[in-house]
């Protein structure tokens, strides 16, 4: 604990870091802030009233799980950063198929400004798209047949004002998370998602105290659940870190008088190379069926088909871990390229001992990410899927979604990414950092 408060302490005797974590903080809570301002127009106390009436086992559910309660609130950021992260993931899929985008992605800095660009251009495309839809989407929303929209207000002017609105919160929110990247500390996108997401574990604590002040929880139990939440983390802590070290070698060479290569490295193959886009995907095509009975609660067909779909029946998990073990094949495919890395090897030099250059080299790393991609995929989809299996034990909704799913594997991945970037800042000035213990090599010797 001492150790703890020492490189707390560190932290803030560095005067950039400390400059850069509180300009973070800052853009933070502008965006918890705008997450909370409503649209002009609507009866937030009718839009609360019909919002708790309404089911979270659809997109519109996962969605606001993404942008933190904003959604709910028909906020200013109602969008949040997904249209962002939907041009993202489309643009990099693209590269995979089209081979102008795939050359963008080999030319390095040139390369990837030209894709940021039109990852901004799509950005404010699929926005309009989507606030068109919430604008649709609050016009029929009532509650006790108060409309959430008053009638004197509908028309033409409120649609459109409402999605310049939600277009110009998008791309502000886009915009914070580019200054967050390049002034503050950790990736401004994915802290964006994870402070969202955080925002709701102390609601979700305050209902777990409700149940153990209402006698309906023995303390007992609830500590033994408060265990086995920290053991489900740190075995996601441990597979999100776990990789599979491939040893490169690269010949010797000798330029001038200097001699170059001749050393020994590594290839890191991480156990989930894919991260949470595999949960996300299966998670959205799961939820189809229930978000079209909300578009239509009286046609029985749809109803009798979202039955099955019920979040917490065993046909939803058990389809539902095998779509996210198809997924993780499937993205792990389209983001890791063997063939690409065996090339680049080879250009270079390098080697795996015992295995020849070229395509052997391809189909060994190809072979080996097939194994270590099996348990990851496998472990995924029991973390997914235990969030609905505590529920039946009793554990209150909003805190079985930090079991695991991903709510879980955002927060765990996103908290990783930012402490090793203020453990590098902490190296780098001779302080030891938050994942290290023990003196640095450097001063000992």
């Amino acid at each position: 604990m001492a150790t703890f408060q020492e490189t707390f302490r560190n932290i803030f005797k560095i005067h950039e870091l400390r400059q850069r974590i509180l300009y973070t903080l800052a853009l933070l809570v502008i965006v918890r802030i705008g997450a909370h301002v409503t649209l002009p127009g609507i009866d937030s106390h009718l839009l609360s009233s019909a919002m708790s009436n309404s089911t979270s086992d659809n997109l519109f559910g996962l969605y606001d799980l993404f942008v933190g309660g904003a959604f709910s609130n028909a906020a200013l950021f109602a969008l949040g950063i997904m249209p962002y992260i939907s041009a993202s993931i489309i643009l990099q899929l693209a590269g995979a198929v089209v081979p102008y985008i795939q050359k963008l992605q080999r030319e390095g800095e040139e390369g990837r400004k030209k894709i940021t660009q039109w990852t901004r251009y799509g950005t404010v495309i699929i926005s309009a798209f989507q606030a068109w839809g919430v604008t649709i989407h609050l016009l029929n929303m009532n509650y006790n047949g108060s409309p959430v929209v008053p009638e004197e207000i509908r028309g033409i002017g409120w649609t459109f004002s409402t999605i310049v609105f939600l277009v110009a919160g998008t791309v502000f929110i886009m915009w914070l998370g580019e200054q967050i990247t390049d002034k503050g500390i950790g990736n401004g996108i994915s802290l964006i998602i994870f402070i969202g997401i955080i925002d709701r574990f102390p609601y979700a604590i305050l209902d777990e105290y409700r149940l153990l002040a209402a006698g309906q929880r023995n303390l007992v139990i609830e500590i033994v659940i408060l265990a086995f939440m920290v053991l489900v983390i740190a075995g996601v802590v441990l597979v999100t870190q776990g990789t599979r070290r491939i040893p490169v070698q690269y010949a010797k060479r000798v330029v001038g008088r200097k001699v170059y290569g001749g050393v020994t490295q590594y290839i890191p193959l991480r156990v989930n190379t894919a991260g949470v886009m595999p949960i996300i995907f299966a998670q959205s095509i799961m939820f189809i069926p229930s978000t079209l009975f909300s578009f239509f609660p009286n046609n029985e067909f749809i109803a009798s088909i979202a039955g099955y779909f019920n979040y917490e029946s065993f046909t939803y998990s058990f389809i539902y871990a095998v779509m996210i073990v198809f997924f993780t094949y499937f993205y792990t495919a389209i983001a890791f390229n063997p063939q690409e890395v065996a090339e680049n090897m080879k250009k270079q030099g390098g080697f795996i001992p015992g295995i020849r250059p070229g395509k052997q080299t391809a189909e060994f790393i190809d072979n080996i990410l097939t194994k270590i991609t099996l348990p990851g995929s496998i472990f995924l989809a029991i973390v997914a899927i235990l969030p609905a299996f505590v529920s039946r034990f009793g554990v209150s909704g909003s805190f079985a979604q930090f079991f695991g799913g991903t709510s879980l594997l955002i927060i765990v991945g996103v908290a990783l990414d930012t402490l090793q970037q203020i453990e590098s800042h902490l190296l780098m000035r001779h302080y030891d950092g938050f994942m290290k213990s023990g003196k640095i090599r450097g001063r000992r010797f």
